[in-house]
């Protein structure tokens, strides 16, 4: 039977959960949470709704790590969201702590498992899940570029007037105000997107997209975004669950594409049954690089602090 499990029954979790049971991505669905009768309520909740939408799968709603053991996906919400104000980065320390718990169950219980980390700072808290688990660094990746480029393709449709279907992004770099929005590889069926916006237009674009996440969280005051990212996590399961070899912007883990070695942080891959299939290196301007690289260096900060906070081995 296949099992899924999901970490974190807060408003990310909670919506992957349901994603997870309504597209049937696995025949068992556990929701795993520290607040005793959440997930259990949640799960209960969802396996009624069952009736009505006609799914099969079977949500099971637990605060004992034992009942998420023989997973075949781990997808891993966990965490403190951001506050208005608040950086990625802000999260680390608190994040880390969790992350690494979470890490150990994971390898005890589920050894031959893939991973797909949402939890913030994103590209930090996916190197500590494999650093911490010791799996192949393939069947670990995060869930950013996904999100970036569901944002972006939102934004460039809005200025359109219509059409999101149609319209396909890529965004690399880490999830934060640095990631590397490439509008050249963006396009509208097929078609450019510089061939249909001004360059300021275009601009303005890849600004929103930076701070797609502070912009949400600004208007909620109390939480953080959790449509968008549960549906790019279920996407990214469903195409390592079914084999899919789909190509999606992902935090996958670099030895030399791009030029970078010894991080994780968002690239295109191929995704399939053993996780992360291939890295796909594009052809980028000396600016996108620059920029690329930039990026890069704020995660390897991010990464230092975990060292220093000894939550990382240096």
């Amino acid at each position: 039977m296949s099992k899924v499990t999901v970490v974190g029954a807060g408003f990310v979790g909670m919506t992957c959960a349901q994603r997870l049971a309504e597209q049937e991505v696995a025949e068992e669905v556990v929701l795993i949470d520290i607040v005793e009768g959440k997930p259990q309520g949640i799960a209960l909740d969802l396996n009624q709704a069952a009736a009505v939408e006609g799914y099969q799968a079977r949500v099971v709603g637990t605060n004992d790590p034992a009942d998420t053991a023989g997973s075949d996906l781990f997808v891993v919400t966990a965490g403190m969201p951001r506050k208005p104000g608040m950086d990625r980065s802000d999260l680390l320390e608190v994040n880390g702590k969790i992350v690494n718990s979470i890490a150990d169950y994971v390898r005890e219980g589920s050894p031959e498992s893939r991973v797909v980390v949402v939890s913030n700072p994103l590209d930090t808290m996916v190197y500590l899940m494999a650093a911490r688990t010791g799996f192949d660094k393939k069947r670990v990746v995060g869930m950013a570029g996904v999100l970036d480029a569901a944002r972006m393709a939102y934004f460039i449709s809005e200025k359109l007037g219509g059409g999101i279907r149609d319209v396909r992004c890529m965004v690399l770099g880490g999830h934060g105000d640095s990631m590397v929005p490439l509008p050249h590889y963006s396009t509208v069926d097929g078609v450019s997107i510089e061939a249909l916006l001004s360059g300021d237009e275009i601009e303005a674009i890849n600004h929103r997209t930076q701070h797609g996440g502070a912009e949400i969280v600004n208007l909620l005051k109390t939480g953080s975004a959790y449509y968008a990212p549960s549906a790019g996590a279920v996407a990214m399961a469903k195409a390592i669950l079914r084999d899919e070899h789909r190509m999606l912007p992902c935090a996958a883990w670099l030895e030399g594409q791009y030029g970078l070695d010894g991080l994780y942080m968002g690239v295109p891959c191929i995704l399939g049954r053993a996780g992360v299939e291939r890295v796909v290196e594009l052809e980028l301007s000396d600016a996108d690089m620059e920029k690329l690289q930039v990026s890069a260096a704020a995660v390897r900060k991010d990464l230092e602090h975990l060292v220093s906070a000894g939550l990382l081995a240096g």
